[in-house]
């Protein structure tokens, strides 16, 4: 189940980014320490502290601010990031509560072998059901030949997570978990430099404000 939930986060946050500008879902997504504080309150009996409920006011205020949600242009795609925030914050109770005597390296390979057969299976699936592809996202794309460019792109990206995911479980082995997770709010910053660099998205001042809010949040609910 732990499993099943962190693959799907992030199937459905990549299904978002083609519909959202990068630091739009990325600071949605960042909610998800406003959703452990509150599940840890709902569902394991953990005292939150008033900062911590503080904290997710803030959150949701920002995530307000941010989304502007409204009749005449809701926007189903929008929430994705959001719903990924909850995925993890999910799978994060699950592992403190179920999973916490299970061998890190266990862990890992459950979850990778559920990205090989969720990566599968939908192909599969999307094939048998006659799936018309629309070119919307890489959900809905016919089958592509990979080029050279392609395969060094596939080359450094996964040479980037695999840098990413090594040095954050360095630091948070070697470093204070709230400290560390403080720094890990800069995937926020460096996502609204990436979509302004590559992609021309530049977030207007509510935007901005709805993402320090929600950053402030985040870095109250770790502390608290």
């Amino acid at each position: 189940m732990r499993s099943l939930m962190l693959t799907f986060m992030w199937v459905i946050y990549y299904a978002a980014l083609p519909h959202l500008q990068l630091s739009i879902a990325a600071a949605a997504y960042y909610t998800l320490p406003i959703f452990i504080t509150l599940f840890s309150a709902l569902f394991v009996g953990e005292k939150v502290k008033p900062l911590g409920w503080l904290a997710v006011l803030l959150g949701f205020c920002g995530v307000g601010l941010i989304l502007q949600p409204k009749a005449d242009d809701f926007n189903f795609y929008a929430f994705l990031p959001l719903v990924s925030a909850v995925l993890y914050a999910f799978s994060m109770i699950l592992t403190r509560t179920k999973c916490s005597n299970e061998h890190p390296l266990v862990l890992s390979l459950a979850l990778n072998i559920s990205f090989v057969v969720v990566g599968l299976l939908s192909p599969a699936l999307l094939n048998f059901a006659s799936f018309t592809p629309d070119g919307g996202s890489f959900l809905s794309t016919s089958w592509v030949v990979l080029t050279q460019s392609d395969v060094a792109v596939l080359v450094v990206l996964a040479a980037a997570i695999l840098i990413g995911s090594i040095g954050a479980a360095i630091a948070y082995q070697v470093g204070r978990s709230s400290v560390v997770a403080t720094f890990d709010f800069a995937y926020v910053a460096f996502a609204v430099l990436w979509g302004i660099i590559f992609f021309g998205d530049i977030p207007d001042m509510t935007m901005l404000a709805g993402m320090m809010l929600i950053v402030v949040s985040g870095i109250m609910a770790v502390r608290q």
